[in-house]
């Protein structure tokens, strides 16, 4: 059976209506209508468009029952709300981001309060705070006792409702019952707009077109990827789907919040199920196991208001020793008053489902309920795509790290919205023409819809492990071939967006071997700074999801990149931190305490130059980012450079690849760092293309080794992508690779393979042979791929009926671009080429200096 990969672009007709706007944002809960509004008053004749899946109040925002976290008291401060932060997300939090949020966040919410969002008051007219757990003062805000999210919905809609449109001025205009289906990007990779599909009647309907000089994503949670959840039917995931599709990054999807008191509503119910809100516990709630016996308060100083994580797993915990499905919320304590009119709709809920909180427990269980990861930001809600912003829970801003802290995701919607719309008002994008960049499209069957939220449930919930996240990662694997033609619709590509999102989220769930924040792995109990104090990034590109594991130093390191180049690098798949480190390296050789003394010597000082970079010779260039880089990082900025190709691309003798304008010393202080990198990137990306060329036509791809120089195999490595190649493994962690010297010592190859396998069970196993009679062993023990070492073209050829499609087949050693083409046609699956990355000749390119 053959898996189609997981789609780049959804199928769907072309669009046949285009609107303009100066900005679109997608979603209409708190972080969108936020930004529309306060873009609105920063910019006031700009043109707005709200895009929402539902009507403007739905989604997530109208069911937040607990409130705003944010310091208001005058006995509570900044620091102790960070520092509450920073506890509940375990390690990982970004400071400045929850700095960020901590101070900006009080004036934030009284601008909320301006909008018109009226909270409850004592009777002296000040604001009711209480408290949810991980915090240790009294800082949450609420309304109409647990109604929080309604109110904050109603406000912001009838302040949007009233700056619509006019004749002849900017304004928000709004467009209800509109699914978002993918990016639209100009020549340079910056977005411009969106399409999407209306569900209406008249000029906008079906699929449209929306153009932008700016995107910005607020498509709430991904909730519904899981069969129980507190989230709404529209919570599937669509922005990080979005995003992944576009190419840009997304970081930390393993961290899903399961809150841990939800209505449990019995073994089958499925889908969005009442949420019991944590200031239940706040005001004195107690959770008991199925005996009737307190459990929190042995497992936490917060007792039932220790932060979320470790609610959920306690009580996971107490459901596994006594085999209930549940546990019990007990708050019969607070008197019918107190439940009417604090928690009305609590109180209302339950009654409904015929349960009556005054005189019982309430049943509850854990269920998915927030996502802490999301599409990767800075502080400006910039994602690694130019032009597309995110915000809310949607996007990754580093404010809740592993967990999040209670009551702080209206807050950081707040906060981080107000700040994207102040760097749109400052940037005014303008927007580009739109092309096709030639993704693939595809489609999910939507009957795989439920079994995909079923898997998630019982795989990658709040218990997990290596066994259970393979078994998920499988059925999704088999969820993306369908025996019929996948007509475009809501269901498809819905099911579509749940799929991609699960598929990640699971790559990552696997990939962390540790237990942090609500990630809990059961084979992996323990946290583990040591080895996994750092975040997961992941991308979508032509070969599928791509991961990078970033360590986290307390905060994102500044770094002298640009936010472009930055772009450009993590799409390219590469490490932005770890090519500065390089280029670092370079420049620290190239230039000691004295300078380039030759340039200080013989160029004035104020003297400015223009400068290109040319092919001396026919090529295929790659490295352009990275020599950029170098030129920015020695003139600390003062060097702007325009390029004239991309990488990958084939270029002739004569061609300028980039122009680059600046004080004339920094670029000739730079010149020869930047060429270093770039002729021996692009030597390597031409060799590989010629090796590319040869095998055209047979199913055999063109891959390399760990033969690399120090330092550079992350680049080197790189540059065989943009020659046609394809990368074999990073490090000798990736995969197992028998050789003969482990056979030796194994005392056999059969003995060889069962220990790798003994030792790491989920690991890929490779074996390399250089015997036609070692491929039965192997593979009756199970390898998934075999590398034919010095074997002749005969050999490979009598190897490839032999093992008959039961394994993966590459040719290593001995081969030459001469005989290329023959190894190909035997029919391996790879050429294994060492040669282009540890000898690959330099390609000849120039710095050509000219006057400014």
């Amino acid at each position: 059976m053959s898996h189609p990969p997981i789609p780049r672009r959804l199928t769907a007709p072309a669009p046949g209506w285009t609107v303009h706007a100066d900005v679109v944002v997608v979603g209409s809960g708190i972080a969108g209508l936020t930004v529309a509004l306060h873009y609105a008053e920063l910019a006031p004749g700009a043109r707005v468009l709200v895009v929402t899946k539902d009507v403007l109040s739905a989604g997530s925002t109208r069911w937040a029952q607990g409130g705003i976290a944010a310091v208001l008291d005058p006995a509570d401060s900044p620091d102790e709300h960070l520092g509450d932060t920073l506890v509940a997300g375990v390690g990982l939090c970004d400071p400045r981001a929850v700095q960020t949020l901590v101070t900006e966040g009080p004036d934030a919410l009284r601008r909320l309060m301006r909008h018109g969002a009226r909270f409850d008051r004592d009777p002296g007219g000040r604001l009711q705070l209480t408290r949810e757990g991980g915090h240790h003062r009294d800082r949450i805000v609420h309304a109409g006792g647990d109604a929080t999210g309604a109110e904050v919905q109603r406000a912001l809609i009838e302040a949007v409702r009233a700056a619509a449109p006019g004749p002849e001025r900017g304004g928000i205009e709004v467009i209800e019952h509109a699914l978002v289906l993918d990016l639209l990007k100009d020549a340079s990779g910056a977005a411009c707009g969106v399409t999407l599909h209306v569900m209406g009647e008249g000029a906008r309907d079906g699929v449209g077109a929306v153009r932008a000089g700016a995107v910005v994503l607020a498509t709430g949670g991904m909730g519904q990827v899981y069969s129980a959840t507190t989230n709404p039917l529209v919570s599937t995931g669509d922005g990080v789907a979005l995003a992944l599709r576009a190419g840009a990054v997304v970081r930390d999807l393993e961290f899903v919040q399961f809150h841990p008191t939800v209505l449990w509503l019995g073994e089958d119910a499925t889908g969005q199920q009442p949420l019991i809100s944590e200031a239940v516990r706040g005001e004195g709630a107690v959770l008991l196991d199925d005996a009737g016996e307190r459990f929190m308060t042995g497992v936490h100083e917060l007792a039932e208001l220790a932060p979320r994580d470790v609610v959920a797993k306690a009580i996971m915990r107490r459901m596994l020793e006594t085999g209930a499905p549940h546990v019990h919320l007990d708050a019969r304590h607070f008197g019918e008053e107190k439940w009417r009119t604090r928690f009305p709709t609590i109180h209302a809920i339950c009654l409904e489902h015929g349960i009556d909180p005054v005189r019982e427990p309430i049943p509850v269980a854990p269920a998915a309920h927030y996502a802490s990861g999301g599409v990767r930001t800075d502080l400006r809600g910039r994602t690694s795509v130019p032009g597309l912003y995110a915000c809310g829970e949607v996007a990754c801003t580093g404010v809740h790290g592993a967990n999040r802290l209670a009551s702080n995701s209206l807050l950081e919607g707040l906060v981080f919205a107000e700040r994207i719309a102040a760097d749109l008002a400052a940037v005014r994008p303008a927007p580009g023409e739109p092309v096709d960049d030639g993704r693939a499209a595809g489609l999910v069957d939507p009957r795989a819809r439920a079994r995909v939220q079923g898997r998630m449930s019982a795989g990658a919930g709040v218990l997990r492990g290596a066994a259970s996240l393979s078994e998920v990662a499988r059925g999704l694997l088999d969820a993306r071939w369908t025996p019929v033609a996948v007509e475009p619709c809501t269901e498809s590509w819905e099911t579509t967006n749940l799929l991609t999102v699960a598929t990640a989220l699971v790559a990552a769930a696997g990939a962390r071997e540790e237990t942090r924040g609500s990630h809990w792995r059961e084979d992996h109990p323990e946290r583990d700074d040591a080895g996994w104090l750092g975040h997961l990034d992941v991308i979508l590109g032509e070969e599928g999801l791509g991961m990078t594991y970033r360590r986290h130093e307390g905060g994102p390191a500044e770094t002298a990149l640009a936010g472009h180049l930055e772009a450009d690098l993590t799409l390219a798949g590469l490490d932005p931190a770890a090519v500065a480190a390089v280029i670092d390296t370079a420049l620290a050789e190239d230039i000691a305490e004295e300078g380039d003394v030759t340039t200080i010597a013989t160029v004035p000082a104020g003297q400015t130059a223009v400068g290109d970079l040319v092919a001396r010779a026919d090529g295929v260039v790659a490295g352009l980012a990275v020599a950029e880089a170098v030129f920015l990082a020695a003139s600390q900025g003062r060097v702007t450079a325009e390029r004239h190709v991309k990488d990958g691309e084939r270029v002739a003798r004569g061609d300028v690849l980039m122009t680059l304008t600046g004080p004339a010393r920094d670029l000739l202080t730079a010149e020869r760092t930047a060429l270093n990198l770039l002729t021996h990137l692009s030597g390597i990306a031409t060799l590989t293309h010629r090796w590319v060329r040869a095998v055209d036509g047979a199913r055999a791809r063109v891959r390399d080794t760990r033969k690399t120089l120090a330092g550079l195999r992350a680049l080197e490595k790189y540059a065989v992508r943009c020659g046609g190649g394809v990368n074999h493994r990073m490090s000798l962690s990736d995969a197992a690779l028998i050789k003969d010297n482990h056979v030796v010592a194994a005392g056999g190859v059969a003995e060889a393979f069962r220990a790798v396998r003994s030792a790491y069970p989920g690991l890929p196993i490779e074996v390399e042979v250089d015997r036609i009679d070692q491929l039965e062993p192997v593979l009756a023990e199970g390898a998934e791929e075999i590398l034919l070492d010095n074997f002749t073209v005969e050999e490979l050829a009598l190897a490839v009926r032999l093992v008959d499609g039961r394994a993966r087949l590459e040719a290593s050693g001995g081969l030459s671009l001469e005989s290329a083409r023959e190894v190909a046609e035997t029919g391996v699956d790879y050429l294994a080429v060492g040669a282009l990355t540890h000898s690959a000749p330099a390609l000849d390119i120039a710095l050509d200096l000219r006057g400014a």
